[in-house]
């Protein structure tokens, strides 16, 4: 079983909102995304030495808000 089908078990098991579930769960990968799509576009990862003096920082981030099916997502 993979994470989220264990953590969708527990859900269920537990009788909570479904649909808190699935936005969670789409917060949690579209953070992911992001940042994986800022390391590919700056050609580094966190902390790593080839950012440092190089003029391409990060330099934090923002919160997004998405609203989609699921209510609002914050990122």
């Amino acid at each position: 079983m993979t994470q989220f089908t264990t953590e969708l078990l527990n859900f269920l098991a537990q009788k909570q909102d479904i649909d808190e579930f699935f936005r969670t769960s789409l917060e949690t990968a579209m953070n992911d995304l992001l940042q994986a799509e800022l390391s590919a576009f700056l050609g580094y990862e966190p902390y790593d030495k080839l950012g440092y003096n190089s003029g391409n920082s990060r330099n934090g981030s923002y919160a997004r808000k998405f609203e989609i099916k699921y209510r609002r997502l914050f990122s």
